[in-house]
């Protein structure tokens, strides 16, 4: 997993540390010595978890819980991370009303899940002259659609498509 190197018991470097024990308290400087008699007391672990500072951070924990807590930690992270994919809806101008309808279902699906979504009108061969009958379908799936949306980007041509994208709203 990506969880970082931390030194433990007699892998610490340092001389001194400053330590906290394992009720969170802390003790203060002592030397690594006396640090890990304690925590050989204590029947746990000498943990480094600030090596950068100077004396660096140690502290009495049970190390596997650490690890554990740790790794728990970044799959909540990864989760959090997580993007929403940007789904795609491709219309033609002899798109029928029902096809519409299925269209605009599907979309309404995608934006119930949190997903965005590019809308994409495509013109085939001499269709290119007629862009007001792109705009008029672009009008009319998105008045079909159930789903509240929130239009992110105004539509725009890119070669031979017309495209918009949308967003569900909070």
């Amino acid at each position: 997993m990506g969880i970082t190197r931390v030194r433990i018991n007699k892998f610490i470097r340092a001389q001194e540390v400053l330590l906290i024990d394992e009720t969170g308290k802390k003790v203060g400087a002592v030397p690594l010595a006396e640090a890990l008699k304690l925590a050989e007391d204590a029947n746990l672990d000498l943990v480094e978890v600030a090596p950068n500072l100077t004396p660096p951070v140690c502290k009495i924990l049970d190390f596997g819980k650490y690890q554990y807590a740790q790794a728990k930690l970044q799959m909540e992270q990864r989760k959090q991370n997580k993007t929403k994919d940007i789904k795609e809806m491709r219309l033609g101008l002899k798109i029928s009303d029902h096809d519409l309808g299925v269209k605009s279902k599907k979309v309404n699906d995608f934006l119930g899940k949190g997903h965005k979504v590019k809308i994409t009108v495509r013109f085939k061969g001499r269709e290119i002259m007629h862009r007001n009958l792109g705009h008029e379908i672009l009008k009319k799936f998105l008045s079909t659609m159930q789903e509240k949306y929130i239009l992110d980007k105004e539509t725009t041509m890119q070669g031979k498509q017309m495209i918009t994208f949308i967003s569900p709203s909070k």
